[in-house]
């Protein structure tokens, strides 16, 4: 047994993932079977549903697979309830789904919120309050990690409502992580910034955010380049492994320190700073003398 298997506890456990399939989700649910957690999943796209089946059974991983709507609570009881006549046991819990749209909120309306609202929070509280008591029940403990997003940790215009839900999350999972922690259940979120997937690039209608650009992300980025799906699901293994066992209440930042430089950007040849340089505020000045022209 290697020193990551003895110490990690992963080995036949079981880990219920809200919307584990394709991008972030596939990396997790594929890591997490690697180390060997037998993974429950769900997740509403059908396509990649059928992928990470196809993948899991071809390495001989012990899987459920469901395609169905994470956001419905039925469905998640569904899920659970499966996992529970399989295996008897549900150890981890990854809470996954969440969706934005652009919008200043002044143009937002009360559906949208509602939609935002479902997608990005109510669905974590159902999801905590089926896995919590079979976790106190079992006596064993547990892991319950929810994804956020850096935009939980700074303002974030556009996307209000969204950036509030996922502030509710991290509160959230704080407060149930004190609470639960008596019974050796620990709570924490992992808070990503820029990581290109395929829904990201959806959302995106197909273009190039400057920030996934060489340029942009050594600009915007300190570490020089955008996150990748490993940088997530790494941080997600720890947090499911017994390496944690001491951690709860609090939050991993796989976002190669943009949340560390608030603001700071470094900028080609004058360096950090946390405002545009000469050059580039003389180039504005130049767009905007010639627009005037025109």
């Amino acid at each position: 047994m290697s020193w990551f298997d003895d110490r990690s506890g992963l080995d036949d456990t079981v880990s219920v993932i809200t919307g584990g399939a394709g991008g972030l989700g596939e990396s997790i649910a594929l890591d997490l079977a690697a180390n060997g957690v037998r993974p429950a999943v769900i997740d509403i796209d059908a396509t990649a549903v059928d992928a990470l089946r196809r993948v899991l059974t071809e390495r001989g991983h012990d899987a459920i697979v469901h395609c169905g709507d994470a956001r419905d609570p039925q469905a998640l009881e569904k899920l659970f309830g499966t996992a529970a006549e399989r295996w008897g046991r549900v150890d981890i819990l990854v809470n996954i789904v969440g969706g934005t749209f652009r919008a200043d909120f002044v143009d937002s309306t009360p559906k949208g919120w509602d939609a935002l609202l479902r997608t990005n929070f109510h669905h974590v509280l159902h999801a905590c309050a089926l896995a919590v008591p079979r976790m106190q029940a079992a006596g064993r403990g547990g892991s319950i990690i929810n994804i956020t997003t850096i935009e939980a940790h700074r303002a974030a215009p556009g996307f209000a409502v969204y950036a509030a839900a996922k502030a509710a999350v991290e509160q959230f999972s704080r407060t149930l992580a004190v609470e639960v922690a008596p019974d050796r259940i620990r709570v924490n979120n992992v808070a990503p910034d820029f990581v290109p997937t395929p829904n990201l690039a959806r959302f995106g209608h197909g273009e190039t955010p400057p920030m996934a650009t060489a340029a942009g992300a050594r600009i915007a980025i300190p570490m020089g380049r955008v996150g990748e799906v490993s940088d997530v699901s790494n941080a997600v293994v720890f947090l499911a492994s017994g390496l944690s066992s001491y951690i709860t209440g609090t939050t991993l930042h796989p976002d190669g320190g943009t949340l560390a430089s608030s603001g700071w950007l470094n900028w080609p040849e004058s360096g950090w700073a946390n405002y545009a340089p000469t050059s580039v505020l003389a180039q504005l000045n130049t767009e905007v003398m010639d627009g005037s022209e025109a």
